[in-house]
């Protein structure tokens, strides 16, 4: 006899993409709070370019349009956002590189955003996460 528990689940969604979700909600609000600061106040707070501004703000609410579809086991999530986490690896591989990217992103951001970006992209192409898009 198998004692075989069933997975932790809310309203349905696996305890992963919860928490995948909630972060990416959150990253999303952070980023977009943060470049309609940079948009208001300008470089008053931030030294940052327009482009790096509008890019933040940009940015915060794909991720957070996106993430809304992964909360609703949507394609268009799962596409969308492999899409923007891969546009991210070469934006920012491009900055350490120095090469032209967007102007004005912080040295400090590219290593942890690259880092972020590989596990959201090996996290949504687990066969089981994947699975739950492209069934």
């Amino acid at each position: 006899m198998t004692n075989k528990r069933e997975p932790i689940t809310y309203k349905g969604r696996s305890m992963g993409i919860l928490v995948f979700t909630s972060a990416q909600l959150l990253i999303g609000a952070i980023h977009a709070l943060l470049g309609g600061l940079l948009i208001a106040f300008g470089s008053s707070i931030f030294q940052a370019t327009e482009a790096y501004n509008v890019y933040t703000l940009v940015f915060g609410l794909i991720v957070m349009v996106f993430a809304v579809f992964i909360w609703q086991g949507k394609k268009v999530g799962w596409i969308g956002t492999i899409a923007v986490f891969l546009f991210i690896i070469a934006a920012d591989a491009l900055k350490v590189s120095n090469l032209p990217s967007i102007p004005g992103i912080p040295s400090f951001a590219p290593p942890i955003e690259i880092g972020y970006s590989i596990l959201v992209i090996i996290y949504l192409s687990l066969p089981h996460v994947r699975r739950k898009f492209f069934a």
